[in-house]
């Protein structure tokens, strides 16, 4: 009894202790593996954007259009100009579902705005205690300095991304304090951002697995931060900033920076030299073209190859996209649930032709590309096969169906556009297959054992981007940065050429207005549905202005029989294009709107113009 009563005493008197107060100050920062479990934290503030509360819209610009009725979607308030709708959706990407950053709940994990705040104080923090990391030889002490100014320089960024220029926190605020920095302007805070970026690469590795400290953890180090991608995102940060958007909302013209423009091509020359010198990353192999972006019956296998640099939140990675996030690509006569998202027509035009050459209208010929609209599916860009299922693709292994069923009945009036008769069918006369396996129906094991992570930034976006930069800030289409062996357009080949689709043609290389708009139509190809698009037509100003801000349908009869085992040659009569909605921005549709909580924190912090 005696022992019994000590022992009670005992709780109740370390019950009435702080959290915490058994760990010292200093703890988190005395040791290498202390630290980095303090850092490792940051991995896990990155973002999910690909599935959100079971569905997500995360491609937020002309390239899909989501059934117009489901009223939950982020993508239903874009359409309708309501920017605000990312503080309140339900399903989409940046929204405003949140609850803690260290939360292992995915329906937590789409808020970029309070996870990158969280991030940024996280990684000031670290920073700030740098001093105490004492039992550490210097290449630990690098690896937590350089991951800690990376994250505080990418979280900046992305918020940048979407809100526009805002205080850069390089220190740790404490939070008893109201913070009072005023808003800078874009190209001020990139600044800020690409030296955090710059001091990152001088001090982290181009592989952890070729570290000492990498050896403890060889073969499972693949997503922790490194050299290139601190290079890349250096670079990425300075293009953005050279873009007409922020040069413009920067006191500049709504025209391109040249030398923010120079500045990003010298980056990324350095970050492509890094990786061909190394192979540290190398672009997939067109066979596997599909694994870049998801993996199906492969025993839960990561995708993005060696081709993904930086990968959205792995979180649930191995469960969370199957069922009603797959089913949302198929129409109702195939899959029963799903809220419904297909392609819009005119964003499949841009898949031009397997010569390299673009296609001005759908509706004529033209000998220079060897485009015919009577067979209009025929000698495409061959990603166009890879991304996009158009009519007469078969879309069932049910060998019991009839054909209209089994195969893409998407010419007007076919089953896959009528079959419900209402806005479940699918309305754009094209499907997307980028995303999900080409055979997704109910009934079927295509509805599981699917594994999509969205990377944020792969390969063949810092090719193109460096193609973009340099064309820019060098000056011509032909220009190199720093002592980099491609030109900006060569970098474009190099991608097109993986691909199997011609080079620019000459006609496109003559000066930088004419090679931009290949630059431009190469980069919404080649990053269709994973959420570029978005950025992109913001920065190049042109997301308010027709026709980027139209949706549409492919209209078209069959003319003939078709050929099941090639439906790429089937003949087409009265191809056309209607318009489905037209979305009403102004200048404010540039930058989403902040938060009214925060906007109202202090009077240095001001609302985004408009909103």
């Amino acid at each position: 009894m005696l022992a019994l009563c000590v022992a009670l005493s005992s709780c109740e008197d370390y019950l009435d202790k702080a959290p915490g107060s058994d760990i010292e100050p200093d703890d988190p920062y005395k040791n290498f593996k202390n630290f980095q479990g303090f850092t490792e934290e940051l991995y896990n503030c990155i973002p999910i954007a690909t599935e959100n509360n079971s569905h997500s819209s995360w491609n937020l610009a002309d390239e899909e259009y989501w059934r117009p009725s489901y009223t939950y979607m982020l993508a239903y308030d874009f359409e309708a100009g309501n920017f605000w709708g990312w503080t309140t959706s339900y399903f989409g990407f940046p929204n405003n579902t949140y609850a803690s950053p260290s939360s292992q709940d995915k329906t937590q994990k789409a808020n970029l705005w309070a996870l990158s705040w969280y991030g940024i104080r996280k990684a000031n923090i670290g920073i700030a205690n740098l001093d105490k990391l004492i039992d550490a030889t210097p290449e630990e002490r690098n690896l937590i300095e350089g991951q800690l100014l990376f994250f505080r320089a990418w979280f900046h960024f992305m918020i940048m991304s979407y809100w526009g220029g805002m205080p850069y926190i390089d220190e740790a605020i404490p939070s008893d304090v109201t913070p009072t920095l005023p808003r800078l302007s874009w190209q001020a805070a990139a600044d800020k951002a690409a030296a955090d970026f710059g001091r990152a690469s001088e001090l982290l590795p181009v592989d952890w697995d070729q570290t000492t400290v990498g050896k403890a953890t060889i073969g499972k180090n693949n997503i922790r931060i490194n050299k290139i991608m601190a290079l890349a995102y250096k670079g990425k940060t300075l293009l953005y900033a050279g873009s007409p958007l922020m040069n413009s909302t920067s006191g500049g013209s709504k025209s391109y920076n040249q030398d923010y423009c120079k500045q990003a091509a010298d980056a990324f020359a350095q970050a492509l030299t890094l990786t061909e010198q190394t192979g540290r990353y190398e672009l997939a192999d067109f066979s596997q073209y599909t694994e870049i972006l998801y993996t199906h019956n492969q025993n839960g296998k990561i995708p993005g190859l060696k081709e993904a640099i930086f990968m959205e939140n792995f979180a649930n990675y191995d469960s969370r996209w199957r069922w009603n996030q797959v089913n949302d690509y198929r129409p109702q006569n195939l899959v029963s649930s799903g809220v419904k998202c297909y392609p819009t027509a005119n964003y499949v035009h841009l898949y031009g032709t397997k010569t390299g050459y673009p296609i001005e209208d759908i509706t004529r010929a033209d000998a220079e590309s060897g485009y015919d609209p009577t067979h209009p599916w025929k000698d495409r860009d061959p990603r166009f096969y890879k991304d996009i299922i158009f009519d007469g693709v078969k879309c069932s292994e049910n060998g019991s169906w009839a054909e209209e069923k089994q195969y893409a009945s998407l010419y007007t009036g076919g089953q896959y556009r009528t079959y419900s008769g209402n806005d479940n069918d699918c309305f754009t006369g094209y499907m997307i297959m980028k995303l999900c396996p080409q055979f997704v129906h109910d009934g079927s094991d295509w509805l599981n054992n699917n594994v999509l992570v969205l990377s944020f930034m792969r390969l063949a976006d810092v090719y193109l981007m460096y193609a973009e930069a340099t064309a820019i800030g060098y000056g011509t289409p032909q220009s190199k940065a720093g002592n980099y062996s491609l030109s900006a357009l060569d970098a474009v080949n190099k991608i097109r050429n993986r691909a199997g689709v011609g080079n620019v043609a000459d006609k496109f290389t003559g000066n930088n207005e004419l090679f931009m708009s290949e630059v431009r139509r190469e980069r919404a190809v080649e990053l269709a549905f994973e959420g570029h698009r978005f950025h992109d037509l913001r920065r190049w100003m042109l997301f308010t202005q027709s026709p980027y801000t139209l949706k549409k349908s492919v209209e078209f009869d069959r003319d003939g029989a078709i050929d099941y085992t090639k439906p790429e040659t089937a003949k087409v009569k009265n191809l056309r294009e209607t318009v489905l909605f037209e979305r009403k921005y102004t200048d404010r549709h540039y930058w989403l709107p902040l938060p009214k909580s925060d906007v109202n924190l202090y009077e240095g912090f001001q609302q985004n113009p408009g909103w």
